[in-house]
């Protein structure tokens, strides 16, 4: 199974990981988890503090030597914003037959319903929700599944902000984001 995890992820921190992981053991069955780094999301205003490409290597160097997770970078090469079902269509068409299962954080989920094309999403992949404990997870038609996940109080926002500051963010994020982060003066 192959399962979908969209976002900015400017930077991704370990609470993105740490979700990740738990996903992959309640799909279960070898589950591999994908993320996708949107190159432009449509319900964030604020533009990307890194460029998309950007964000697309600090996934690579968070999820380095995990062979449940990787890096998706299909939304970077279709054109803006970066719509759901753009991006499904793009992945049904270079692998067809494979049958995408499509994680929301109970937050995005919020605003499933006006999402682009949103009535096409079942035709495209099963919607999975994942909630942290005491998380309020819409109720939706298309939502097909509810997993939990560990609760974890960290936002890039709160990285990125760290950063600006001159704080620490070991811990936050892995090692080598962090450096790389540091190596490119990113969010300063």
């Amino acid at each position: 199974m192959s399962a979908l995890f969209g976002g900015s992820f400017d930077p991704v921190h370990m609470a993105h990981l740490i979700v990740a992981e738990a996903a992959a053991d309640a799909l279960g069955g070898g589950a591999s988890i994908r993320f996708v780094p949107a190159r432009e999301q449509p319900f964030k205003s604020a533009g990307h503090a890194a460029s998309a490409e950007q964000r697309a290597e600090m996934l690579d160097l968070a999820v380095r030597g995990n062979p449940r997770l990787r890096v998706e970078r299909v939304e970077l090469a279709l054109p803006t914003p970066s719509y759901t079902v753009r991006t499904l269509r793009t992945l049904a068409q270079r692998e067809p037959g494979n049958r995408f299962t499509l994680l929301l954080g109970a937050d995005a989920a919020q605003d499933l319903a006006a999402w682009w094309e949103v009535e096409a999403l079942p035709g495209l992949a099963d919607i999975v929700v994942f909630a942290r404990p005491g998380a309020s997870v819409p109720r939706h038609p298309l939502i097909g599944r509810v997993i939990p996940v560990p609760a974890i109080d960290l936002s890039a926002t709160e990285i990125r902000e760290r950063v600006k500051q001159g704080h620490s963010i070991r811990y936050l994020v892995p090692d080598p984001v962090r450096e790389y982060i540091a190596a490119r003066g990113l969010y300063s």
